[in-house]
């Protein structure tokens, strides 16, 4: 899984109240700022005006909740419309739309927040209390109390995530009059198939160079969301962030290291591993030790290194490991793929995609406008009014992006006739999680049986290579998943300012990942903002969660399968116990503390990286004996 796999996203209303994607900038997620506007307040899409009122009961808590998760509903689902028109079909009017609606709801958001502060200290039933807390940590963009402020942070919101999704990279070129320009998707294609390193740099550069634009942007909306943050009584945005995990933002920051730290080691054997080959590939320009270059790895943030499999594949000769191929020997189109993943599901036990699935998801790339490529899972209306937005390549990497997605449209599915203030997952990892441990079912073992693979070999070599080629994106991934936040807590905090953007970001590349820019970066460098989830506005630390748990997740379901043996020879494929025990969870949606949900799926009321380890055991051991020797870190 590379690029595409982390188009998961956001969504609407704390991103889906952090369930999905690209409805990014535009609904509850971008909460918490100004004064209700005339037009708002004559619709009476406000909860009341403070003034002086008499002490709150526990009935008109009930109440208050009744009614935001109606408003909710309703506001989210117009800028939900509006946010789907502008990432599917992007023009100057469709950014305003988009961002008008944003704004009606924003300013919902943080009033209904005010509102909810005349609860505290109240004696509630769960329930009510519950949705109150969700509401109060729900906005990912909330902006200060000044009505001119909401309309500039909604615009600002809307413009980053524009100016990346029309960035493209160009160049004049012997003959030609006009510059050829290449946008991501063919950006993206050059870093996962070239092997030649200069043309791998250029294109490199080339995408890192659409970000300078998105500097200043960037610098005011930090200014504006920490304001907004500590309207609603947080020191700053990272705080607000890190406040939704049933737990405070110190202990967040703290259970974060600890999985980190957990995993670490497996990380650190693969990187020596694959820094080795490297410099066999590229000798002279890639060393033994050291951090690698940056655009060496098969994608374009480095996130994740499955593309460069063929450079370092362990046993070369051993039966094809090549999906992409088989998937398009059998005549395999983008419907189909996305069909597979429906069927996986189904089998399980789970219901069928509704028909207007089918007929509203965009999972193939117009020709005639741009679009938002990026994967992401929508319910438009919170009324299992389900679609997916992709451009679908017939490959490997998009089997499993889309048994990603639809782990979030079938989490969407079990709990949309709850409040909207639960809708969402048991926190943003569970979401991210879902699709992906399904997806660690989608082994060679179960593509046999489907007719897509054959001849597939059960001996150590072919395991060794498979496990390699998922630990080049699974494994891989974990440190950026990591930093990716650890940058905006401190860009929030003040701990790293303006001024060193780019510099932090490099810093914490090469303290987790080991990996650098060769190039010195221009002056107005603005690498962060070459990756999607940073303009977009997309919290990421769901991403690294969802590492760890998917191999919890796949564990439980295995166990509930009657799975005996090593845990990556399960696959629950059609399993309907297993699929039993997952919609049960499902259900829930945000309704208890995620303790509560992961003890239905697991057993256990903790996160764990210890099934991760389980499953890769035998490669870190295979690993540990090929560094015997190696200088590794970095």
């Amino acid at each position: 899984m590379t690029a595409a796999a982390l188009g998961y996203g956001s969504a609407m209303l704390r991103r889906h109240l952090s369930s999905l994607s690209s409805l990014a900038v535009c609904a509850l997620a971008v909460a918490g700022l100004s004064t209700l506007s005339a037009d708002v307040a004559r619709a009476g899409d406000a909860p009341a005006a403070a003034a002086v009122q008499p002490k709150p009961t526990a009935q008109e808590a009930k109440d208050f909740v009744k009614r935001v998760n109606a408003d909710l509903k309703r506001l989210s689902t117009q800028a939900a419309r509006a946010e789907w028109v502008k990432n599917t079909y992007i023009t100057d009017d469709t950014e305003i739309m988009s961002a008008d609606a944003s704004e009606l709801l924003m300013i919902y958001v943080k009033d209904a927040i005010k509102e909810a502060a005349r609860f505290d200290g109240l004696a509630l039933d769960a329930a009510t209390a519950r949705q109150i807390h969700l509401l109060k940590v729900s906005a990912d963009l909330p902006a200060p109390n000044d009505a001119k402020k909401t309309s500039e942070l909604a615009t600002i919101a809307s413009q980053m995530t524009s100016i990346y999704g029309k960035g493209k990279a160009c160049k004049k070129e012997k003959g030609k009059s006009e510059p050829v320009c290449r946008d991501l998707e063919e950006l993206s294609k050059v870093m996962a198939t070239s092997r030649d390193y200069d043309e791998l740099r250029e294109a490199w550069n080339g995408w890192h160079s659409i970000s300078p634009e998105i500097t200043p942007l960037f610098r005011r909306y930090v200014e504006l969301v920490n304001e907004g943050s500590q309207n609603l009584g947080f020191k700053e945005a990272g705080a607000l962030w890190k406040s939704r995990y049933d737990m405070t933002p110190d202990q967040f920051e703290t259970e974060m290291e600890r999985l980190w730290q957990q995993v670490k080691p497996l990380y650190s054997d693969l990187h020596c591993y694959v820094r080795s080959r490297l410099a066999q590939k590229y000798p002279g320009k890639v060393k033994d030790e050291g951090p690698i270059p940056a655009f060496l790895l098969g994608n374009m943030w480095a996130q994740e290194w499955g593309n460069i499999y063929d450079v370092i594949e362990p046993y070369p000769g051993q039966a094809s490991l090549d999906i992409t191929s088989a998937l398009k020997a059998k005549n395999i189109d983008e419907q189909r793929l996305a069909k597979m993943g429906e069927e996986f599901f189904v089998n399980l036990g789970l219901k069928k995609l509704p028909d207007s699935f089918w007929k509203r998801s965009m999972l193939i790339k117009p020709k005639d406008r741009d679009v938002v490529c990026h994967a992401s899972a929508w319910d438009v209306t919170y009324d299992n009014d389900v679609r997916i937005k992709m451009c679908i390549q017939v490959d490997e990497d998009n089997l499993i992006t889309i048994h990603h997605e639809l782990g979030h449209i079938y989490y969407y599915q079990y709990y949309y006739d709850k409040p909207v203030l639960f809708q969402q997952g048991a926190h943003d990892g569970f979401h991210e999680a879902i699709g992906d441990a399904v997806a660690l079912s989608v082994n060679p073992v179960y593509l046999a049986k489907l007719g897509i693979l054959k001849d597939i070999p059960n001996n150590e070599k072919s395991l060794i290579n498979l496990q390699m080629k998922d630990a080049l994106d699974k494994v891989a991934f974990l440190p950026f998943g990591y930093l990716m936040d650890k940058w905006r807590w401190d860009v929030f905090s003040g701990k790293t300012s303006a001024a060193d953007y780019n510099a932090s970001w490099w810093k914490l590349r090469t303290q987790y990942q080991g990996i650098a820019a060769v190039d010195a970066r221009p002056k107005d460098a603005f690498d962060p903002g070459a990756k999607y989830h940073i303009p977009a506005n997309v919290p990421y630390a769901r991403y690294f969660l969802a590492r760890i748990l998917q191999f919890q997740f796949h564990k439980a379901l295995c166990d509930a399968a009657g799975h005996k043996g090593p845990l990556h020879t399960c696959s629950v494929a059609g399993n309907k116990a297993a699929g039993k025990r997952l919609s049960d969870m499902l259900a829930l949606g945000a309704s208890e503390p995620w303790p509560v949900a992961m003890k239905k799926l697991t057993g256990q009321e903790t996160m764990d990286g210890k099934a991760l380890l389980d499953y890769f055991a035998p490669l870190q051991t295979w690993l540990k004996e090929q560094n015997k020797g190696k200088t590794c870190g970095w």
